[in-house]
């Protein structure tokens, strides 16, 4: 029987084949991002025609707690139901800490994990009252190791893996489970912009700050692919992990196994 999905930040990259792989299982999916553009919309009409799906997008700004939350209640409402909420939004930027800007602290707190939290607050009561529900959170290797120069994204994605285990610990003894996926490097909008970002910087070709800089602590040498992470996520969805909570998936060529 299909399920209700909001995946968050989904116009794009990893929540993108997120919605589609959710989609093409034959689940209800609530596409979502910030900017309510026709392009925005186009997505999930091309993720409907695609898999025979219902699809829908919904215009939520993460970085408000009021949106998050009204983005659960809304699909409610039109659905009956949030069976499944990927938490995916996020955005970067790179800094040194004493002079990492203010605004962009609290931005990505907001979005990266703030989001998170609001909009699993908003989802459980509905999740335990049906006594079924899963709560899959997009963290990273940031969420299990450090980086220079990122410290407002490795706090909120280390939140995030906190987050995770705590929602499990108050959820065990119902059929929600809470799990993180943690991402190593996944070629989306956001590291290409890292990568143009990192050879200006440093005056190198772009293959070389991939191979030596942005694949630098990932054993495999290569990118994870998006639809890797789909993968996983759909395991974390599925009733063959029914008793999986509290916990994180690496897709990362080895990064955290160092």
């Amino acid at each position: 029987m299909p399920k209700v999905a909001i995946v968050t930040g989904s116009t794009s990259g990893i929540g993108l084949a997120i919605a589609e792989a959710l989609a093409g299982l034959g689940h209800i999916v609530i596409v979502n991002s910030f900017s309510d553009t026709a392009a925005d919309h186009a997505v999930a009409k091309a993720i409907a025609d695609g898999t025979g799906a219902k699809v829908v997008y919904r215009q939520a700004d993460m970085s408000k707690a009021e949106d998050c939350r009204a983005l659960v209640a809304w699909t409610e409402k039109e659905f009956g139901s949030v069976d499944i909420l990927v938490n995916n939004a996020g955005i970067q930027y790179v800094a040194p800490v004493e002079e990492f800007p203010i605004e962009q602290w609290n931005r990505i707190i907001a979005i990266n994990l703030s989001s998170a939290f609001h909009t699993t607050a908003a989802a459980l009561p509905g999740m335990k009252a049906r006594d079924w529900g899963r709560i899959v959170n997009i963290a990273s290797a940031h969420g299990l190791r450090a980086s220079p120069n990122k410290s407002a994204y490795v706090a909120a994605k280390h939140g995030v893996v906190g987050l995770t285990k705590t929602v499990a610990l108050e959820s065990a003894r119902s059929n929600i489970t809470c799990n993180a996926v943690c991402p190593g490097f996944v070629l989306t909008p956001l590291v290409e912009k890292q990568i143009d970002d990192r050879a200006k910087e440093l005056g190198l070709d772009r293959e070389t700050v991939i191979r030596d800089v942005i694949l630098e602590k990932q054993p495999s040498k290569k990118f994870a692919s998006v639809g890797e992470i789909a993968a996983a996520t759909l395991y974390l969805v599925s009733d063959g992990a029914a008793s999986v909570t509290g916990t994180t998936i690496s897709v990362d060529g080895g990064w955290t196994a160092q």
